[in-house]
């Protein structure tokens, strides 16, 4: 008899009730993280139209063929992953999935469906599954929370030559740079040189994402600065990044953006910013402390979603401050 759950045939004296009930205990004790596989379910000695009928009336979700989630279980992007490559271990993650295991910052809302790269050549699709037939090197690969995924340098790599120049940006930016994400304290994952040794390498879309190099900041503090960086500088405006400013008491502050010409300080706030009241007034003290700043003329402050989905206004109002400050 094996250690886990295998199940039993019926037994006349047992009440239906129960009898359902002591099946849902053994599925659950087949499963792995909330997670049943039908192979270990059937190896068990369950049989295949039995097992997929307790799985429906007992509420799990299926998250792939051969694979069921239990049902208070959230069904996210990391679980499509971890079925994906439990049932194909020649899967490896990466693009948008490989950027969320190595903490890389994205535009726009993460996709539910999880990428992988499969070296090998043919055909691979599955609801919640997007995989890209691609050659990997062993340097390509690495592991993370358990997963095979893409390197680094390889995923920034990936994800530049397939999105669009302002998502290639803000995800260089994001890999390149010291970040906080979702909590967590990560180091740059790589530097400017890897990410070129990488695009070097003759792909589809290399030759694009190399001429967006010049373009990239690893001072930039988030995905709104770089977009914000891009607007202003698609207008021919070219700020100082995080440059160095102290108050009259010496303490040191590194705006997002200044223009040292005109004395102007343009600060890009994400609706994450102000998660505690402590942190709102914090803000508001640094915000006293810039104006204070002798280099400082102007403060000019604008949210994640104005610089998003009001680029225009956003570039009109800095270049309007510029023009009556450099009068």
């Amino acid at each position: 008899m094996n250690r886990i759950a295998r199940w039993a045939a019926p037994d006349p004296r047992e009440t239906r009730p129960r009898r359902r009930d002591r099946e849902m205990r053994e599925l659950a004790a087949l499963a792995s993280g909330g997670i049943l596989l039908t192979s270990a379910a059937m190896a068990a000695g369950w049989p295949p139209r039995l097992l997929n009928r307790r799985l429906r009336k007992g509420g799990w979700q299926r998250v792939h063929q051969g694979a069921w989630a239990a049902p208070d279980r959230l069904v996210d992007w990391l679980t499509h992953a971890w079925v994906a490559q439990k049932l194909q271990p020649h899967l490896v993650c990466s693009h948008r999935t490989a950027a969320a295991l190595h903490l890389v910052e994205l535009l726009g809302r993460p996709r539910a469906e999880a990428e992988f790269t499969d070296p090998r050549p043919g055909v691979y699709q599955r609801p919640g599954v997007r995989v890209h037939h691609m050659a990997l090197d062993p340097a390509d690969r690495a592991v993370r929370r358990g997963l095979r995924t893409t390197a680094p340098a390889r995923t920034v790599g990936d994800l530049m030559r397939c999105l669009p120049r302002d998502e290639a940006v803000a995800a260089a930016d994001s890999a390149l740079s010291t970040r906080t994400v979702h909590g967590v304290r990560r180091p740059a994952l790589l530097d400017t040189a890897a990410l070129r040794t990488e695009l070097a390498t003759r792909r589809a879309g290399a030759a694009r994402a190399r001429t967006w190099l010049p373009l990239l900041d690893p001072r930039s503090g988030s995905p709104a600065e770089s977009v914000a960086r891009l607007r202003l500088h698609d207008a021919g405006l070219f700020p100082v990044t995080q440059a160095t400013l102290r108050t009259a008491s010496g303490r040191a502050l590194r705006p997002d953006f200044f223009f040292p010409g005109q004395g102007l300080v343009v600060e890009v706030e994400g609706y994450a910013f102000h998660g505690t009241r402590e942190a709102h007034t914090s803000d508001l003290h640094r915000f006293n402390d810039l104006q204070s700043c002798p280099e400082v003329r102007r403060v000019l402050r604008f949210t994640a979603a104005e610089v998003f989905h009001h680029p225009d206004r956003f570039v009109a109002e800095v270049r309007a401050a510029l023009t009556e400050l450099g009068n």
